[in-house]
């Protein structure tokens, strides 16, 4: 029997693609310790080696998540950081500068987006970052690259939520909080995709929007109780908690019995599973997995229109202290993504 290999390992002819080796350092915004924006400063810093299985890549854009300006407070992912100044950043979307090795499937000069393992690395709020290739995978083409850039933690995060904790399926009945957010945005366009009836909550101005990404039912949390409205719903998918109004504990009563409820900021209801199961219901939180494979199929999705990616705003580099007040305020409208160098 004859196989045939799953992707191509041409080493390919010289002279195809020719990318300039990088300088010896780079600009990159970094915090010497935890604490509000205006510690994140801009510096110049070494360009990290790549070794092994990982491709060195140019960074033109970089996602802003919640999860750095929790990092850069003092929370979030700071128990990994082992000394400072660090360099904040989970997501981007560059150009291939080394390989790591001639036949590999992503040369230099490829397009790709996806994830660095911040903070066992060096993050991506920089001109260069090295990147697993098992955390990478293709740009899509019809994509800019800021674009790209907001897509990666978000949208794996809904993948992981949506897709392989909840299941999502024709019948099912799905409530997502923080709906028009940036895990938000692309957890209700996925959950509706595979057929559920999507509920979400969001501010009075996004509720026609949350309708345009496919949620059946949009409710403004700030002048109706969703409990007033919502019953018998198969899964949560909370990304408030009881930081605000009691979020998680009220959406237990809207849930059918036996139900799955899945908190994302765990920090903000260390008890939730004690109550899910007193209240009889299942319950998990959920960590983004930066996985390629998953990337390649968003990027299709994306390709086809299936799945599109909002971006609020696009900052400079030099901006990104700004970037994350503006995070902080809670009224950003799908992502917002740092623009680190010229496409």
């Amino acid at each position: 029997m004859r196989f045939r290999p799953l992707r191509s390992t041409t080493v390919p002819e010289a002279g195809t693609v020719v990318v300039s080796d990088p300088p010896a350092t780079m600009r990159a915004v970094v915090y010497d310790a935890p604490g509000a924006a205006d510690v994140l400063r801009l510096a110049e810093v070494p360009v990290p080696t790549p070794v092994l299985s990982e491709v060195l890549v140019r960074v033109v854009a970089a996602g802003v998540n919640p999860i750095d300006a929790k990092t850069r407070g003092g929370a979030g992912a700071t128990a990994g950081i082992g000394s400072y100044p660090s360099t904040l950043g989970f997501d981007f979307s560059g150009v291939v500068v080394k390989a790591p090795y001639e036949a590999h499937p992503l040369p230099p000069g490829t397009e790709v987006y996806g994830m660095v393992p911040f903070p066992r690395s060096g993050g991506t709020y920089a001109e260069y970052a090295v990147v697993p290739t098992l955390s990478v995978a293709r740009k899509p083409a019809s994509l800019s690259h800021a674009e790209a850039a907001g897509v990666p933690l978000a949208a794996l995060t809904a993948w992981g939520l949506v897709v392989e904790t909840a299941h999502a399926h024709e019948g099912q009945r799905i409530l997502i909080h923080a709906g028009s957010g940036g895990v938000g945005h692309f957890a209700v366009q996925l959950a509706s995709y595979f057929g559920a009836h999507v509920t979400a909550t969001g501010s009075a101005a996004n509720l026609p929007w949350l309708r345009d990404l496919g949620a059946s039912v949009a409710i403004d949390y700030a002048t109706t109780r969703f409990e007033d409205v919502v019953a018998d719903v198969d899964v949560v998918i909370d990304l408030v908690g009881n930081v605000h109004d009691d979020t998680g504990t009220r959406s237990l009563t809207v849930m059918r019995p036996g139900g799955l409820y899945v908190l994302v900021p765990t920090g903000g209801w260390p008890g939730y599973a004690d109550a899910a199961a007193a209240a009889g219901m299942r319950a998990t939180s959920y960590k983004v997995i930066p996985d390629g494979g998953v990337l390649a199929t968003l990027a299709r999705l994306l390709e086809s229109g299936s799945i599109r990616v909002y971006l609020d705003r696009v900052f400079d580099l030099e901006e990104a202290a700004e970037a994350h007040r503006e995070l902080e305020r809670g009224h950003t409208r799908g992502k917002s993504v740092l623009r680190i160098s010229d496409d």
